[in-house]
């Protein structure tokens, strides 16, 4: 039997992480009510952390002997992933979540060129033309000055800058450092966010339904974690980054059968520009790769 490639494994893992952030991002947004932000941030972040804490000894992870350079890509990941949570769960706990899924659909766009910015990796001018024709399907989810306008959206884009800059880090990472720790790193700097914002909200007890919402928004993040590091690790960047889209498509089915919410008509129709742009960067990353390996070697 073919061994799997590592294209195909990334994107298995990214399809699993999407899936198990969309169900966080449910029970999330089911706790909005009762629950305040940073408590629920801060409670969920503690969870997280006892079980990557026990995942890093069992798999031999938790060390701290790493060069310089990967300590400063596991910090700036970090502090990409404290912004996103906020900006995000902050958009969620105040939007539909379809529509914050849709916004965040932009991000393979969004890390197609800070690659190229940034890791130098090559952008010919269909896929930019994809990508600003993509961030036009944003302007039509966001609606900017129409009646159905919410200034959360631009928390939703602000977790997108912050996701950006946190995958970006995750690539330029050498191998050496374990996935797991990387995801406990994480979760400490989110939690602390959580308990910084948490001494300023009055705490809210837990019920039984509550509790349990909180415990399976915790499983379901340190899944997503885990995974979503190990994807961006595996493969291309542009062929595993265009899976994020199972996520939105898992936010519709929950936005329509638990909290019956449904995005208008121009939401819906920038949601497809956004995937259909995401899917031409994935075609074209393919066609040139496949005509890079028919060119021969030149003689150096």
């Amino acid at each position: 039997m073919p061994m799997v490639s590592d294209n195909i494994r990334g994107a298995l893992l990214m399809i699993g992480a999407m899936c198990a952030f969309t169900l966080n991002d449910a029970f999330m947004k089911s706790l909005a009510d009762e629950i305040p932000l940073f408590q629920a941030i801060f409670i969920r972040g503690l969870g997280a952390i006892v079980f990557l804490v026990f995942m890093c000894k069992l798999l031999g992870q938790l060390r701290f002997t790493f060069p310089a350079r990967d300590w400063g890509l596991v910090i700036l990941r970090t502090m990409g992933e404290i912004g996103g949570t906020y900006f995000f769960l902050t958009a969620l706990f105040n939007m539909p979540i379809a529509n914050v899924s849709a916004i965040l659909q932009v991000l393979p766009l969004s890390v197609a060129l800070a690659a190229a910015l940034f890791l130098r990796e090559p952008l010919g001018w269909r896929r930019l033309s994809a990508i600003i024709v993509g961030f036009c399907g944003v302007l039509l989810i966001i609606q900017p000055g129409g009646a159905d306008f919410s200034a959360y959206s631009l928390y939703a884009l602000g977790a997108v800058a912050c996701v950006t800059l946190r995958d970006i880090a995750v690539r330029r990472m050498s191998r050496s450092v374990p996935s797991v720790f990387v995801a406990l790193v994480a979760a400490v700097g989110v939690t602390g966010l959580g308990g910084v914002g948490s001494l300023f909200v009055e705490w809210q007890p837990f019920t039984a339904l509550s509790g349990l919402q909180l415990v399976g928004a915790t499983g379901f993040l340190i899944f997503g974690y885990i995974a979503s590091v190990s994807a961006m690790r595996f493969g291309d960047i542009a062929f595993v980054a265009p899976f994020r889209y199972t996520s939105l498509l898992v936010a519709l089915v929950l936005g329509v059968l638990v909290f019956g919410e449904w995005p208008n008509a121009l939401a819906l129709t920038g949601g497809v520009i956004v995937v259909a742009t995401g899917l031409f960067t994935l075609y074209r990353e393919t066609k040139l790769r496949i005509r890079t390996r028919m060119v021969p070697d030149r003689i150096r």
